[in-house]
């Protein structure tokens, strides 16, 4: 059973949870987008376990975990994951985990242009200023180095020169600032690549051997950041749907069993852009409270809102979802009432069709009836409250598809199958 897991939101829906949850039955976990923009969160008893740029899965023994090619790597960031994995006694080595020699490289030049470019243009992204966007920018335009370049000294030299003429004439008469220096850059990548070179491998040739074998393609972020059909400019700089697994992996000779699509119970989102359900109440405050609303990644607040189904039932188009796992049903507990947002208005008339801008519609909302039992600790479905039972069937009945797993707790196990 081969499986694709991707956000339906705009990224925070849990997904690291369920990725170690579900990798449970598989043998191979490829990352397939994105950087160490990601915070993929698990929480084993008293431990907390943050990933960037590694699978969740590694957690789990005799799995194999990919970072593939799609994935834009600091080398810093990562060699710091994986010292950290090992000090808390978790096996990281080259028998697990793999890295694709075509993953792009974030360089430091990437790091400072994505931070001056934020700081000085009049519409704010909210970009977590890593080097991302610029990272894929330099792979677009064809002159990025690649995990392959790195580990050739003669190659790597030459295109980090040809970079930085680029780079520093740019940094200095744009934004008037510092220039980078080859020598260090080179000295300190020549030190990554060491590090890093037992990781990297072709893994198309490693996997095609191993196609039976059972597959989980992990997506980073949310639908509604992908660069095509997310809410454009507010979004990541990579393709997070479900049809980008094959491309960003190389591995398009596996076939897929199932897509998997992860929900929160309400809706949140990190940095700038339109969010039609938005919160700015108590109710609100309650989410972000209640529910640790902060990123994993930059400890930024998220903003939150109620459950925005108008927006679900796109994400479960464009990724042709066939299962859907709900997170944070918990969070719910103890309100009166419970909005539901299931259809859009624009200019005083509701909207047939998904629109354009989100910045311009207004939700409408139906409201339900909320639970005052705790959700938190129960382990069948059955044991549900009847108003949240009634809550996960007005889910499927909109998005028709099934809620096949309810998250009602951030500890490993609060996973109940429906």
């Amino acid at each position: 059973m081969n499986t694709i897991l991707v956000g339906l939101q705009w990224g925070d829906e849990g997904k690291g949870k369920i990725i170690d949850f579900l990798c449970r039955d598989k043998d191979v976990i490829v990352r397939f987008q994105g950087g160490n923009n990601a915070g993929h969160t698990v929480v084993i008893n008293d431990r907390k376990f943050i990933f960037h740029l590694i699978p969740s899965g590694i957690l789990r023994k005799n799995k194999i975990c990919v970072i593939g090619n799609g994935v834009v790597i600091d080398p810093g960031v990562l060699i710091e994951e994986i010292e950290t994995l090992k000090k808390g006694g978790i096996e990281v080595s080259p028998k697990n985990l793999k890295i694709s020699l075509f993953a792009h490289v974030i360089m430091p030049y990437h790091r400072i242009m994505d931070s001056l470019r934020e700081k000085n243009r009049a519409q704010k992204i909210g970009t977590t200023m890593r080097g991302i966007g610029p990272c894929y920018v330099d792979k677009a335009s064809r002159c990025g180095i690649r995990m392959a370049d790195l580990l050739d000294v003669n190659i790597f030299s030459k295109r980090l020169k040809d970079n930085l003429e680029e780079k520093n004439l740019i940094l200095k008469k744009a934004y008037e600032t510092d220039i980078f220096s080859f020598d260090s850059i080179l000295k300190e990548y020549r030190e990554f690549a060491k590090t890093l070179a037992p990781y990297i491998c072709d893994i198309t040739d490693l996997f095609y051997a191993k196609k039976d074998k059972n597959f989980l393609f992990e997506g980073a972020q949310g639908t509604f950041l992908d660069v095509d059909f997310g809410t454009y400019p507010f979004v990541t700089s990579s393709a997070t749907v479900s049809s980008n697994a094959m491309l960003g992996s190389g591995l398009s000779f596996v076939k897929i069993n199932e897509i998997v699509g992860v929900a929160k119970a309400y809706t949140t989102r990190v940095g700038e852009g339109p969010f039609p359900t938005e919160l700015a109440d108590n109710v609100g405050n309650y989410f972000q409270k209640k529910g640790k609303e902060f990123g994993a990644t930059t400890g930024r607040p998220r903003r939150c809102g109620w459950l925005d189904l108008v927006l679900l039932r796109r994400a479960v188009i464009l990724n042709n979802i066939t299962k859907i796992v709900l997170t944070k049903l918990d969070i719910l507990d103890g309100l009166d009432k419970i909005k539901i947002c299931t259809v859009y208005k624009q200019n005083g008339k509701l909207l047939k069709s998904f629109p354009l801008d989100l910045s311009s519609v207004t939700p409408v909302y139906e409201i339900m009836e909320g639970w005052k039992t705790k959700t938190e600790g129960i382990r069948t479905y059955r044991q549900l409250p009847i108003e949240a039972r009634k809550y996960i069937a007005k889910i499927e009945k909109f998005l028709g598809c099934e809620v096949n797993y309810v998250s009602v707790g951030e500890m490993r196990d609060a996973i109940i199958k429906k």
